[in-house]
């Protein structure tokens, strides 16, 4: 739009800005905040705070570490155990940070944003906290053995801080420094060696990268015996190059600036994003090779392929113990689980995983032998796995089941695509319902992001449970087959995401699984900008539409906060050339007046500061302005998840749900 009628809810602290979100706040809350929502809150919240759960850990030292929020620790608990306890039904758990403390005696907001604990000896902390959710964070040195923030310690004030430890007096960062110091993305673009004691200003910069890059950043490996320092410039979203920094000399590890490169001990992983000719050898985009970490610096590397892509399998995860690598394959999105010796690269499939579930690496101890594997299922709740050495996986912690799902019947289906592609998609129906029903779509079709089976126990309470049909489709712009399902849908192939959701939506009709009044479809963030193009290009196909944390404004998407980050993905809308296909689909510029749009609610977080809630704003202005059916929520607080505690969270779910069923059986 050459005159943006609408560009002052840009504005996200603005007054008026702020007045207009609470103006239609209340009118959606009003209509959709009944007694059935209630309830539904009420479920939602059961499932997200109960102490059933299963309480994640991640291994530091002799502890095992969780992260826990529930009703009466909102704002969260940094707690740790050891294996013994955390195996026995009501672990012992010792809590190091209490957030809800720390956020009344500040008098701020505080949502967890993590901890870099320094390895090996786990003696400080940098910890970090987000006011309100958002992506920018503070940063505080505590001290793991008086569990007190350390006086004059490491601080840094709100930024997009990426920090870590070199040794137990220095630090690597990269923040925001003052003016310059930022990326066009809003990310670092210098990374400094900050001394305890020194100034942050006169910290001494290792590197310096372009304000067109997206950020740079440093961290320092302390395995003993292998202590190296690598420094990444992330050129755009998918092309980076990786160094480790000798002295004052920077090595370059020379794989493709697309592929994902990774060193453990002495091995360096490359995944590939594009096929790669190398020593005379051709590897095909989607493999993983192995080398010797300083012959492949020297020149003098042998690559082994660890893993090699076909037209149904796709590599989704791998992660390192000290002496194995395990590696989680889908095909045809059904995850298969193997481990890798390394030097030989043999792969066996490892015993125990379940079958007819889906088995994702939890977590992995890659300074020891110890490995937790999740497995579960649109029906199964999570089983927690568990192996250390080589003995076999045995299950440590099992979630419990929120909703019946006896009933339930999972099947694969394929649509056929506008340009003749074979598009997967998972249904999960009831068996004694033989009519067309309310069914909710879901998608995601970006950044190389697999959608994989799970277990939602607020999608199952809330939706399955009653009555509700849930369909989620493996869309191009996704990794479920890999790096080229995703690349064939980037920039001008942008369409194909949409082609493939609307062939889904249309063979869920063609089945008579749904009808097109019954059928709902649900995205966020890049999802929600599917949503856009869905309601504004194929609204005959959907009875109503929900858009979360959108991109809808492809115009000024790359000049919002994170936004130019995602050139790369989209295209940029400064290029005529680019700015050609993009307009094509851009959700705001193409608001039709004549065309009749299914109902859609609209949801984001003012303290989002990754995807802009001015796209969400300026969406809803723009379709109300058109005459058509919008609801609009936004979260004051939340950050990109919408959401900043288990409480925010429920309201949404059942905001969202509530909107759905009175909708789709209307």
């Amino acid at each position: 739009m050459a005159d943006d009628p609408y560009l002052w809810l840009e504005d996200i602290t603005g007054d008026d800005a702020l007045d207009w979100v609470r103006a239609h706040n209340e009118p959606t809350i009003a209509e959709f905040g009944g007694d059935r929502f209630e309830q539904m809150r009420a479920e939602a919240l059961e499932v997200l705070d109960t102490d059933a759960r299963i309480p994640y850990v991640r291994r530091r030292g002799e502890y095992l570490y969780n992260f826990w929020r529930d009703a009466d620790n909102p704002r969260g608990l940094w707690r740790r155990t050891t294996l013994a306890s955390y195996r026995t039904e009501e672990p012992d758990w010792d809590v190091i940070i209490d957030i809800d403390a720390i956020a009344a005696a500040d008098g701020e907001k505080w949502v967890w944003a993590g901890a870099s604990v320094i390895e090996p000896d786990h003696s400080r902390a940098l910890i970090s906290l987000s006011p309100g959710g958002s992506d920018a964070a503070i940063v505080r040195e505590f001290d793991m053995a008086t569990r007190q923030f350390v006086t004059d310690g490491f601080e840094v004030p709100e930024a997009k801080t990426q920090i870590s430890w070199e040794d137990e007096d220095t630090v690597l960062i990269g923040t925001d420094f003052g003016e310059g110091s930022l990326t066009e993305s809003g990310y670092p673009r210098l990374v400094k060696r900050w001394r305890r004691d020194q100034p942050l200003q006169d910290a001494e910069t290792l590197f310096s990268g372009a304000e067109t890059d997206v950020l740079v950043g440093a961290s320092a490996d302390r395995t003993p015996g292998f202590e190296r320092i690598l420094l990444s410039r992330a050129i755009d979203f998918f092309n980076e190059e990786v160094y480790e920094v000798r002295g004052n000399e920077l090595i370059r590890i020379d794989a493709p600036t697309d592929a994902t490169v990774s060193v453990h001990r002495g091995w360096l992983l490359i995944e590939l994003r594009t096929d790669w000719s190398s020593g005379g050898a051709e590897y095909a985009a989607g493999s993983l090779l192995a080398a010797d970490y300083d012959e492949f610096l020297s020149g003098t590397a042998e690559l082994a392929v660890v893993f090699e892509p076909d037209e149904h399998t796709s590599l989704y995860q791998y992660a390192w113990t000290r002496d194995k690598l395990f590696v989680v394959t889908l095909a045809d999105v059904a995850s298969r689980v193997q481990v890798v010796t390394p030097g030989l690269w043999r792969a066996e499939s490892v015993p125990g995983i379940p079958d007819n579930a889906n088995t994702v690496i939890a977590t992995a101890d890659d300074l020891g032998d110890e490995i937790f594997f999740d497995s579960s299922g649109f029906d199964t709740p999570s089983r927690l796995l568990y192996a250390s050495g080589g003995d076999e996986l045995t299950e440590i912690k099992r979630a419990p089941s929120f909703f019946d799902a006896a009933d339930l019947d999972i099947s694969q289906n394929f649509a056929t695509s506008t340009d003749g592609t074979a598009i997967p998609y998972f249904v999960v129906s009831h068996r004694h319902v033989r009519a067309a029903g309310p069914t909710l779509l879901g998608g995601y079709g970006g950044f190389e992001v697999a959608r994989t089976p799970g277990y939602d126990g607020v999608l199952g309470r809330l939706w399955l449970a009653r009555g509700g049909t849930y369909v989620l489709a493996n869309i191009r712009g996704g990794g479920e087959y890999g790096p080229t399902w995703h690349t064939q849908a980037m920039r001008e192939g942008r369409h194909l995401v949409a082609e493939d959701f609307a062939a889904v939506a249309r063979d869920l009709v063609d089945r008579g699984i749904t009808s097109v009044e019954q059928l709902g479809a649900q995205g966020g963030s890049n999802g929600g900008l599917l949503m856009g193009i869905m309601l504004t290009q194929y609204p005959e196909l959907f009875g109503a539409l929900v858009c979360s944390v959108p991109l809808l404004d492809m115009r000024r998407f790359h000049l919002l906060l994170a936004g130019a980050s995602w050139v790369a993905e989209y295209g940029d809308p400064d290029d005529p050339d680019d700015w050609e296909f993009i307009s094509k689909y851009s959700p705001y510029q193409n608001i039709s007046t004549d065309r009749r749009y299914p109902p859609v609610l609209i949801t984001t977080s003012t303290r989002d500061d990754r995807v802009h809630p001015g796209h969400a704003r300026k969406m809803t202005a723009a379709l109300e302005a058109a005459g058509h059916p919008v609801h609009y929520y936004e979260n004051i607080e939340g950050g990109h998840a919408g959401a900043a505690d288990n409480a925010q969270t429920a309201f949404r779910s059942a905001l969202i749900y509530e909107f759905l069923w009175s909708q789709l059986t209307n």
